[in-house]
């Protein structure tokens, strides 16, 4: 699932290369596999991997058509937050990850105070991603990034990633067989890419090595170096379920909305109890998933490393709401939420949108960001509640 949030975190990287490097890699996808796997030899030994490496990880690569299937048929995100919060953020997760902060305890502290990031928020990606590291995934990762180099969709993420997966075999922290995982590279126990493993990968409990296949205190501690990279702020909140007047200017309920804490104070906004918020400077956000009448949350600017870990809203949230059940609290009130539309009556939307000249992207039949914008000023021009929740009256109304 980290897919998305590895996407979002190499735009920048992308747009900072250079038109040769563009023009190279673009020639290095496609065609015969053999010529491109003879191709990336040539640029590992370059970068300075040993030979013995590079015929050891070289032989294990070959063009998976499950992982392109996989690769063209994200549908998890058709579900609703509801549906996949309430999957995902269950029991027994939440049990084993309490049991874990207390079984890791020193661990976590040790981390938080190198980091700043608190345990609940990286254990929440621990449990949602790998089940604490009991289901690792099986799609042999060498293979699976030299498919999706090969492959001329996003040579230009997937090709880095693949020579530092080969980097991490030569700095002895795997073995080729050793290197299994999810479909689309990610490995070890909370899915990190190869190039976020050489680049954070953190010898936890000092043994002079780095496994994040088997070892929690590494996987822990790179971790929450990771997060930190991604502008963790230390101290502060990331989530919060609140409950809203009925009076609420719906339209100021966006991610893109940013105002003072203070602000939302002064409009009734309150916590999930009914006691009152905070009425300080700190930049929050309204959040309503599944429309006005369902649960409403308020995000933090911390809340954006949760973005930049899976860009989808729905997972994003889940990761968020599931840590702040692991830090102590309750279950959000679900409210009574429109029904959201089906995969079909969705792409209809999506259809209608792109004709009155919205850039919502692929018709793929996700609620996505753009989705949810166009969704919010076509609400808006109707004179309906503008809370950004697609349902068969906004469908039937276009």
């Amino acid at each position: 699932m980290p897919l998305a949030r590895t996407l979002a975190t190499t735009l920048a990287l992308l747009a900072a290369g250079t038109a040769a490097a563009n023009a190279q890699s673009a020639a290095a996808c496609g065609g015969d596999f053999g010529a491109f796997v003879a191709g990336v030899k040539k640029e590992a030994l370059a970068a300075g991997i040993s030979p013995d490496t590079v015929e050891r990880t070289s032989a294990r690569m070959r063009d998976d058509t499950k992982v392109l299937a996989r690769d063209r048929s994200q549908t998890v995100f058709t579900q609703t937050w509801g549906e996949f919060s309430t999957r995902m953020a269950n029991a027994y997760r939440l049990k084993l990850g309490k049991a874990n902060l207390q079984k890791y305890a020193a661990v976590f502290q040790k981390v938080e105070a190198e980091t700043g990031v608190p345990g609940p928020a990286i254990a929440a990606f621990w449990g949602l991603e790998t089940d604490y590291g009991a289901v690792l995934g099986d799609f042999d990762t060498l293979a699976a990034l030299s498919t999706l180099a090969h492959d001329c969709r996003r040579p230009d993420l997937f090709r880095p990633h693949l020579i530092a997966a080969m980097k991490v075999v030569d700095a002895g922290y795997l073995k080729p067989e050793e290197m299994k995982g999810a479909w689309a590279g990610e490995l070890g126990q909370t899915q990190i890419l190869p190039e976020e493993y050489l680049k954070f990968g953190t010898d936890g409990d000092g043994n002079g090595s780095v496994n994040l296949l088997t070892d929690a205190p590494d996987v822990l501690a790179t971790t929450g170096k990771f997060m930190a990279s991604l502008g963790w702020r230390r101290g502060e909140p990331w989530l919060e379920a609140v409950r809203l007047p009925a009076t609420f200017p719906w339209d100021r309920a966006a991610l893109a909305n940013k105002e003072p804490r203070s602000a939302f104070a002064a409009l009734g906004v309150t916590k999930a109890d009914g006691s009152a918020l905070e009425s300080d400077a700190l930049p929050a956000s309204i959040v309503l998933p599944m429309g006005k009448n369902g649960p409403a949350f308020l995000a933090f600017p911390n809340f954006d490393v949760f973005l930049q870990w899976n860009n989808s809203l729905v997972y994003s949230l889940t990761a968020g709401y599931f840590a702040t059940r692991l830090a102590g609290a309750g279950p959000v009130d679900m409210g009574n939420p429109e029904p959201g539309l089906s995969l079909d009556d969705m792409k209809a939307l999506q259809t209608k949108l792109t004709a009155r000249g919205y850039d919502i992207g692929k018709v793929d039949g996700i609620l996505g960001g753009n989705t949810r914008e166009a969704v919010r000023q076509e609400q808006r021009r109707l004179g309906l509640p503008a809370d950004g929740w697609p349902t068969s009256t906004l469908l039937a109304a276009l």
